[in-house]
């Protein structure tokens, strides 16, 4: 069984932030870029979720190298339409 390392918010600093991974979306239309796996930290304390330095400059990295470091897919996008609610 792995063990989960336990981390300390950067926001709140207490103990028990997590590391979860999600897929962020950058752009749009022919110039959107789709990175799946990216590590967030999370904490349950402060409910704030944030990308570390190290993170955001290897998503730096991945958007001017996007040529060499994707690959196309292609993507059914559906847009979400928020209806007024019924009074």
């Amino acid at each position: 069984m792995r063990m989960r390392k336990s981390i300390i918010c950067d926001v709140c600093g207490k103990k028990g932030a997590r590391k979860r991974r999600v897929t962020r979306s950058y752009g749009r239309g022919g110039n959107l870029l789709v990175v799946e796996g990216v590590p967030v930290i999370s904490c349950p304390h402060c409910g704030e979720s944030y990308l570390t330095a190290d993170t955001l400059h290897e998503l730096d990295r991945i958007k001017r190298n996007r040529k060499e470091l994707t690959a196309r897919r292609f993507v059914t996008v559906a847009n979400f339409i928020e209806f007024a609610p019924i009074v």
